[in-house]
C-alpha cells in the first residue's frame, strides 16, 4: 500500500472487536495519480473482516487539497434465481443500514481469489438451501462489474441468472417470496423491491431477454 521509500509515522491500535486501527501522521507517501488526483497522505486506516476504511488528503487537478474518506471491500454477487418460470427469494433479512428487513435476491461477497461466477453456487446453497446439482445453468447479466458507489467504494457488482431444474426440491422454509417471470410479475415485484442493486440487475436482465428465458 505504501512505496518502500516512504517515511510513515504511524500508531497501531487493536481493540477487543478485532478491528485494527492505524493512524498515519505526516506521511511522505508518493503522489499516486487517482483519476488525475494526487494522494498527499493517508491519515486513517481501519481494517476489519468486512471492510477497510481509509481517510486521505488528495490534491485535485485544480491544486485544491481535500479530505476524502473511502472504503475498500470485496465485490458482490446478486443472483436472479428461477425455477418453473418463477423468481425465488429467500426470506427477508434484517438490514442494519436501514433498520428493517428487506426483500432481496440471493447475494453475497466474492471470496478472495475467487471469480464472481465461482461464488454463485455457494451463495444459492446458503440462501435457498439447494446444492449445485440443482442448478441447470448459470448465465451472467453483466460481465463487467458495475461500480456500486465509485465516489466512496471500490466495490463492484456482478449479476447472474441461475435456473434451477424443475424437479429440484427447494425447502419452503427457504422461500420468502415467488414472482412469475411475466411482465405483470416483474411490475408487481418492482413495487416491493427496494434494493437498488437488485432492481438494476432485474431491469438489465429484463431489457436483455425480454422475458424469453
Amino acid at each position: 500500500m505504501f512505496d518502500s521509500q516512504s517515511t510513515v509515522n504511524s500508531q497501531h491500535h487493536s481493540g477487543a472487536t478485532g478491528i485494527d486501527m492505524i493512524y498515519f501522521k505526516n506521511s511522505d507517501m508518493n503522489q499516486t495519480a487517482k483519476s488525475q488526483w494526487k494522494t498527499l497522505d493517508r491519515f486513517v486506516e481501519i481494517n476489519s473482516h468486512w471492510v477497510k476504511l481509509i481517510a486521505e488528503h488528495l490534491e485535485t487537478t485544480e491544486g485544491k487539497t481535500v479530505e476524502y474518506w473511502r472504503v475498500e471491500r470485496a465485490d458482490s454477487v446478486v443472483i436472479l434465481t428461477i425455477q418453473a418460470d418463477k423468481l425465488l427469494f429467500p426470506p427477508p433479512m434484517y438490514r442494519p443500514g436501514v433498520a428493517e428487513a428487506t426483500l432481496d435476491f440471493p447475494g453475497g461477497r466474492v471470496p478472495p481469489e475467487a471469480t464472481p461466477a465461482a461464488a454463485v453456487p455457494a451463495i444459492i446453497k446458503k440462501e435457498l438451501g439447494v446444492t449445485e446439482s440443482a442448478i441447470a445453468r448459470i448465465e451472467p447479466i453483466n460481465t463487467l462489474g458495475w461500480a456500486v458507489n465509485s465516489s466512496f467504494s471500490n466495490q463492484k457488482l456482478y449479476g447472474f441468472v441461475a435456473e434451477l431444474h424443475p424437479t429440484a426440491t427447494v425447502n419452503p422454509e427457504f422461500i420468502g417470496a415467488e414472482y412469475p417471470v411475466t411482465p405483470d410479475g416483474i411490475r408487481d415485484l418492482l413495487k416491493k423491491l427496494t434494493c437498488l442493486q437488485c432492481r438494476a440487475l432485474l431491469l438489465e436482465w429484463q431489457n436483455q431477454v425480454d422475458f424469453r428465458f
